[in-house]
């Protein structure tokens, strides 16, 4: 049987709704085995996120190494990176072990409003790391800050998908949850545009979207998907575990990564 493997570079969310926790679930529920490499650690809940601890640069690089060199994978795909050196370090090791699957999610700040990269660090993202991707994943507000434009709406996402393609990854997936009516995501791959479509579920639990919505992707790169089809297919499962969302916690409950598998396990949890 072959075994699908992809690795996580993320921040820790102790909430279990985002981060790290979130690629491992989305990468279980997809049929893909999961690895991580914690670049922050944070007291985090479904209100917000309550402090933060960054790990060393040459610590997470030995995670990293730790997985590849053993393990191997077959598609990366990173989140929080928090400083530029720990960009830095992940841009090299990506270079060093020649990963091409690599789905970059540029995590800036979460659904609460707590910034989780420094403003330094994001020309360090976009120099060293965007070039190395197969895939960037920026939502209306990261590719805002990306781009230095007003991305609101459909034209705007056409541009700023141009320019982040400028910087240098394949692909640029341009997500448009935030836009007003139905969601719409755009893939660029420098010459075409594909809308993703998909219906609005109108829920307050959505925390993790982002992540789960970028680590899906990454496990169909893992699986040997094109990069048109991991989209699709990470579009309809975001979909329908933001359409189960969790009602847990005082804010912000998280999505339902096992959605499809809990009524197989004889449980119902909605």
């Amino acid at each position: 049987m072959r075994i699908y493997r992809a690795l996580t570079i993320a921040g820790s969310d102790s909430g279990g709704g985002a981060g790290i926790q979130a690629d491992l679930k989305t990468f279980a529920a997809l049929g893909v085995y999961g690895m991580s490499a914690i670049t922050a650690l944070t007291a985090q809940n479904t209100v917000g996120v309550q402090a933060v601890v960054e790990l060393d640069a040459d610590f997470v690089s030995m995670q990293v190494h730790s997985v590849v060199t053993d393990i191997g994978v077959d598609a990366v795909k990173t989140g929080m990176l928090s400083s530029a050196p720990i960009i830095a370090r992940v841009a090299a090791d990506m270079e060093k072990f020649a990963i091409e699957n690599l789905v970059v999610d540029p995590v800036m700040i979460a659904k609460s409003g707590d910034r989780l990269l420094r403003e330094e660090a994001i020309d360090t993202m976009i120099h060293r790391l965007f070039p190395l991707a197969m895939v960037v994943t920026p939502n209306l507000h990261e590719a805002s800050a990306l781009t230095g434009m007003a991305v609101e709406e459909a034209p705007a996402m056409k541009e700023a998908a141009r320019i982040i393609k400028d910087f240098g990854p394949r692909y640029v997936v341009i997500k448009g949850g935030h836009l007003e009516g139905a969601p719409m995501d755009i893939l660029y791959d420098g010459k075409h545009f594909i809308k993703f479509a998909n219906v609005r579920h109108n829920t307050p639990h959505t925390h993790g979207t982002g992540c789960t919505f970028a680590s899906a992707i990454a496990a169909g790169l893992a699986r040997g998907f094109s990069v048109e089809k991991a989209v699709e297919s990470a579009k309809d499962y975001i979909t329908g575990a933001i359409e189960k969302g969790l009602a847990i916690g005082k804010g912000r409950g998280p999505v339902h990564h096992f959605f499809d598998l809990y009524p197989l396990a004889g449980r119902d949890f909605e």
